[in-house]
């Protein structure tokens, strides 16, 4: 059974997040899905989440498809949570900046594949624009 993981905010959990998750899960086995920290996404987009990261980390583990829900580390620390987790898979959604993962030599020593997963009707669902339609009211 393979092993897939996912990296992301998951602030407004929507559609094209569940479509995500759903296409990730059919590459493997086991779906675990690592939720960024406030902290981090802080850092990484430059804003602050809509919701905190234990509400974000919840709404993730409700959903039935995902089999393992955890928060990211405290620093953005891709390797040590990938020497963890042991992936087969990493999945980055359509629009998600691959971080370096790609190119990183240990991820590539390890064999661990990295896939892409096409949108879900982008233009509707997507977390800026949803963002962007809840603050306009």
């Amino acid at each position: 059974m393979k092993k897939i993981l996912v990296f992301g905010t998951f602030d407004i959990l929507h559609k094209g997040h569940e479509h995500f998750l759903r296409e990730a899960k059919k590459l493997g086995g086991e779906l675990v899905v690592v939720v960024g920290r406030d902290a981090n996404v802080m850092k990484i987009k430059r804003r602050q989440p809509v919701q905190d990261e234990k509400t974000r980390l919840s709404r993730v583990q409700d959903l039935p498809f995902v089999d393992r829900a955890v928060l990211g580390k405290p620093k953005p620390d891709y390797i040590t949570l990938l020497k963890e987790l042991r992936p087969d898979i990493i999945c980055l959604g359509y629009d998600q900046d691959d971080l370096g993962l790609g190119s990183d030599p240990w991820i590539r020593k390890q064999g661990i594949e990295i896939r892409r997963i096409g949108p879900y009707r982008e233009n509707e669902f997507k977390s800026s624009i949803l963002r962007e339609k809840e603050e306009s009211g």
